[in-house]
């Protein structure tokens, strides 16, 4: 299917959304929850572009938007980016020493206000959900968006320790702000107010993972998963891809 984005005609995938088509052809639409593997969510709304149906114009989350053929989009009209920089001011407001909102800010010239809101409880967590997300797609759900308001948060069960929590760390990887703390000192991970004894790889001696974690990915593939970090396990394929290549073709 063609889809036209900014005057220019692309090939759109069935299924795909404007936002995937987009970053599939390195057009770059700001946003702040869309996470490649996720589905989207339209919740940090900077996505937002002008797609044209027809006659018709209207405003979309390009991180939801499903293409389809004929679709025509502008990402960056006068009216988008002065929608973008409202949302932004509202970031800037919430989490106003952010580095990734402030560089977002000097993109599109929006000025830091004078006044803040007082957010005493994560002023760079902006709500995305995106770390609850990635809990959800783990199988643990061991955090969750609780409180409504200037309350509202990422947090565990009434703020405790949570036992579902394996110490992954999956939430503070997608996180777009940093707002997780994970901290990692003398084999010990530290994250949700709780505390992770790591695994270490049997091929460079670096923590890698927590016991928990790989506890549960063994109980999920149902076998013993071989104590080695995703660096050296890449060298591992990369080793045996370069002896299976020998043997096939010859010394290269």
């Amino acid at each position: 299917m063609k889809v036209i984005i900014n005057n220019i005609e692309y090939e759109g995938l069935p299924g795909e959304t404007l936002m995937e088509l987009a970053k599939r052809n390195k057009v770059n639409i700001p946003n702040l929850c869309h996470k490649e593997g996720f589905e989207g969510q339209g919740r940090c709304r900077l996505c937002m572009v002008e797609a044209r149906e027809g006659n018709k114009t209207k405003i979309v989350s390009a991180c939801v938007y499903p293409i389809h053929d004929g679709l025509e989009v502008n990402t960056d009209s006068e009216k988008i980016r002065a929608m973008r920089k409202n949302i932004i001011l509202l970031l800037l407001l919430k989490t106003p020493n952010n580095e990734y909102i402030k560089k977002l800010a000097e993109e599109y010239d929006v000025k830091a206000p004078e006044r803040y809101m007082d957010f005493s409880i994560n002023e760079n967590c902006i709500l995305c959900g995106l770390c609850v997300k990635a809990c959800e797609k783990m199988g643990t759900s061991a955090i969750s968006l609780v409180n409504r308001g200037t309350g509202k948060k990422v947090s565990t069960p009434f703020d405790d320790p949570s036992k579902d929590c394996i110490g992954c760390g999956a939430c503070a990887q997608v996180c777009p702000t940093n707002a997780i703390t994970m901290t990692e000192a003398n084999g010990v991970r530290t994250i949700w107010n709780k505390e992770f004894k790591m695994v270490q790889c049997s091929i460079c001696n670096k923590h890698y993972t927590t016991e928990e974690a790989l506890d549960f990915i063994e109980s999920r593939l149902g076998n013993e998963e071989e104590k080695v970090c995703d660096t050296c396990r890449k060298k591992i394929i990369s080793e045996k891809f370069k002896e299976s290549y020998k043997n096939i073709f010859g010394q290269p």
